[in-house]
């Protein structure tokens, strides 16, 4: 089987620099429209949530936007919003039976390439019924996102920050968006030409996409993750990568923030440290560990 990560493992560096840029609710201000009208209503569809659904919602928004697991992958998202709709309170007086989705939670700790192409071959190889409902409802999600999700810009600053960036850095997507919807999207906007590579779901988690395409080929000092979600912190770190966050609620005054002074900062080497630390403090305090009905 061809491997779908072998563009960025093939990279060669052409500039002294690496950025990793993540598109959902970093890049682009879609994050919202696609967890609440496309992810949403199939997460309660496809679960059978209908009887909780005010309480499915709630959940999937803080899992996917307002809380420190925002921006992760879709079949982690499922199982983490299963699991706590499990425990609330509301839920167990409705008589409502939340589905354990076993099958889907062992095929998450045996592959890494948690997309539809991996999913749908695993599913055909064992005819699984927990991965036939995964990988139904991530169809639907993905026929939603199309249809519905269009015309969105990138957030102000990013074309500005793009234009500055490949000047001296080797620039790619890191994401875990389906690589179809990442191209789509990049296209639409005419961007696409700023950047070498679109690393989406398919490819791996994000660090391994940055591991894939600049480890061992900058010096970590000289790598750059921009990312909205904890787990762009966290993929920036696995890598000693810099990290940069656009902060939920303030994007266009973070994307300032990198144009006017932070990428200057990075490309001088003098990025990492005090003011990295206050920048992440910043946005580590900006999203929840515990939803509300927990305290």
């Amino acid at each position: 089987m061809d491997d779908p990560a072998r563009a960025l493992k093939e990279m060669k560096p052409r500039k002294g620099f690496f950025i990793g840029i993540d598109s959902d609710g970093c890049a682009f201000d879609t994050m919202e429209i696609k967890q609440k009208e496309c992810f949403c209503p199939n997460f309660i569809r496809h679960f059978r949530l209908q009887a909780a659904s005010k309480y499915a919602r709630e959940t999937w928004e803080f899992v996917n936007l307002y809380s420190k697991d925002r921006g992760c992958n879709r079949f982690i998202a499922v199982i983490h919003a299963l699991d706590l709709l499990r425990e609330r309170a509301e839920v167990k007086a409705r008589g409502v039976s939340i589905l354990m989705m076993d099958g889907l939670r062992a095929w998450m700790k045996r592959e890494s390439k948690l997309g539809n192409p991996a999913l749908k071959a695993e599913l055909e190889r064992t005819a699984d019924p927990d991965l036939k409902l995964a990988y139904e409802y991530s169809i639907d999600v993905n026929e939603a996102i199309e249809r519905m999700v269009f015309g969105v810009p990138p957030f102000p600053f990013v074309r500005e920050c793009l234009e500055k960036m490949e000047k001296a850095a080797d620039v790619i997507v890191v994401s875990q968006t389906p690589g179809e919807a990442l191209e789509r999207e990049w296209k639409e906007h005419h961007i696409e030409d700023h950047i070498r590579a679109i690393a989406g779901q398919e490819m791996g988690t994000k660090a391994q996409h940055i591991a894939f395409a600049a480890g061992g080929k900058y010096p970590p000092g000289r790598m750059l993750m921009v990312g909205d979600a904890p787990g762009d912190f966290q993929a920036a770190k696995a890598n000693k990568a810099c990290f940069f966050p656009i902060v939920p609620g303030r994007e266009e005054k973070s994307w300032e923030l990198l144009h006017a002074e932070a990428l200057d900062r990075f490309f001088a080497e003098k990025y990492e440290g005090d003011y990295e630390r206050k920048l992440t403090a910043e946005f580590d305090a900006s999203l929840p560990e515990r939803p509300a009905w927990r305290k």
